[in-house]
């Protein structure tokens, strides 16, 4: 039978803003099965974990309730129509008000019929949680503070560096060697002293993923590490939240929703890490200081989005920018139905070891070359002449600071300049903290090179143990 259900509005952002979805079916139960069928986020807002119609939603079949009729069982007639109501005593809390304050600051977003005033209360009833307060995490909160969000969660255990300050705007030149969430806290708090501000100083792991996440509507993702990348779309799939994600390097970004009304998760995209140190951070490779800016607002106007149920979300569509071309490009991605966390039969149930995930050893990892201090490689250029020190840096960096006597070879040039050396040779590889180096030292050991030695820590390392003089970057 023809049955049209009745979807109210604050469902319709699990049905696409669809107000009422169509199905062929011969019972209210059928019809149901089929609506969460078409719309798979409808099932946890409906029923519980029993399969069972929750307690706070009431199911109304031609405006009669379906209690007094034949419960999930009652047939349905051709053309009928099935009204889902959510009960009053068990329903969500009335929206919170605006002060006449409160409605004079955010008078411009309630101008916008597709806001008003009821969409500005929203905001100030939502739950937002950004991890990460870097080059991401500053502008997000910045313009979802200043846009009225009721409450928002800052997880960040790290401290503010010098080398921030070129990107993350939330910080200032006296904020350096504090918490970050301590200082970003009292700069958004004198921009909106009405709202909420959560912080937790510590690492988000698998063992205070879910405690955190739980009780926040959304999750922004503003990480740089593929570990919390994974963490934080696992956690999201587990607990059913929408997971916004953002990511930047050098002059490129990218933007995208995860796991919101049935579009894929991360691991849809990308099912696996990639080799540790394959892809450089930001620290390594640079970034922009424009560019988060850019990244982050695609997010933040996500996030506003789904919180007052307006326009087309970003799910199943990644959206690319290029800074050096201005250019962006839409790519079309699909929900897996092999994936081992949102797939139709999942092999990941549970939060796991991320670190050991993406190949990230807690424990010491034997190399075939040596390493040496910057201490250590001190005393032995002043002894040993025959020692070569070989910087692997790019130009640019090399510009910066050098430590004298070294030899220049780019990464990216080192194997045409192999026959230039002597496999008896000592020869010391550096970059700026170790990493490109020691892909450097495993390149010559596989040529037959016996004597490779990659400097610990790199000239990061130099710089503070030997040579403060030189300019850190």
């Amino acid at each position: 039978m023809k049955t049209v259900i009745k979807i109210p509005s604050p469902l319709r952002r699990f049905t696409q803003q669809s107000s009422q979805v169509d199905v062929e079916a011969e019972t209210v139960f059928e019809a149901m099965t089929l609506l969460c069928e078409k719309h798979p986020d409808l099932q946890v807002q409906l029923f519980d974990d029993k399969g069972q119609l929750r307690n706070f939603v009431n199911l109304f079949l031609d405006r009669v309730d379906i209690k007094q009729q034949s419960g999930m069982a009652t047939p349905l007639r051709d053309g009928c129509e099935l009204r889902i109501v959510p009960a009053i005593a068990g329903g969500a809390g009335p929206l919170p008000t605006l002060s006449p304050q409160e409605i004079s600051r955010y008078s411009r977003h309630i101008m916008l019929p597709e806001l008003g005033m009821e969409g500005q209360q929203r905001l100030k009833a939502a739950k937002i949680l950004i991890i990460g307060a870097g080059g991401l995490g500053s502008p997000l909160c910045l313009y979802l503070v200043a846009a009225g969000v009721g409450t928002i969660g800052l997880v960040d255990h790290d401290i503010v560096d010098e080398t921030n300050l070129q990107r993350q705007i939330l910080f200032t030149l006296g904020d350096v060697g504090q918490p970050k969430v301590d200082c970003a806290k009292e700069r958004l708090l004198s921009l909106n002293a009405d709202l909420d501000i959560k912080c937790y100083q510590e690492m988000l792991t698998s063992a205070n993923a879910l405690e955190i996440i739980k009780d926040y509507d959304i999750v922004i993702d503003g990480t740089d590490n593929f570990p919390t990348r994974y963490l934080v779309n696992d956690a999201c799939i587990l607990l059913n939240k929408p997971n916004i994600y953002g990511s930047i390097f050098r002059f490129d970004g990218q933007a995208t929703v995860f796991n919101y009304q049935g579009g894929p998760c991360y691991r849809c995209l990308y099912p696996e890490p990639p080799p540790p140190g394959l892809v450089p951070s930001c620290a390594e490779g640079g970034v922009l200081g424009v560019l988060p800016a850019m990244i982050a607002s695609i997010q933040a106007t996500e996030a506003i989005k789904m919180i007052i149920g307006a326009g087309t979300a970003l799910s199943g569509r990644l959206l690319t920018y290029d800074a050096l071309g201005l250019s962006f490009e839409e790519l079309s991605i699909q929900k897996d139905p092999q994936c081992c966390l949102c797939g139709s039969s999942p092999t990941i149930t549970q939060l796991i070891d991320y670190q050991q995930f993406c190949g990230i050893s807690s424990t010491p990892v034997e190399v075939p070359y040596q390493e040496i201090s910057a201490i250590e490689l001190k005393q032995q250029l002043a002894q040993e002449a025959s020692l070569v020190l070989i910087d692997v840096r790019e130009p640019y960096e090399r510009e910066i600071c050098r430590i004298e006597g070294s030899r220049h070879i780019p990464m990216s040039v080192v194997a045409e300049h192999m026959n230039e050396f002597n496999p008896e040779q000592t020869l010391v590889f550096h970059c700026k903290v170790g990493g490109r180096s020691a892909k450097v030292c495993q390149q010559f050991i596989d040529n037959g090179f016996a004597n490779v030695i990659n400097l610990k820590g790199g000239i990061l390392a130099w710089i503070d143990d030997v040579d403060p003089s030189l300019m850190k970057y």
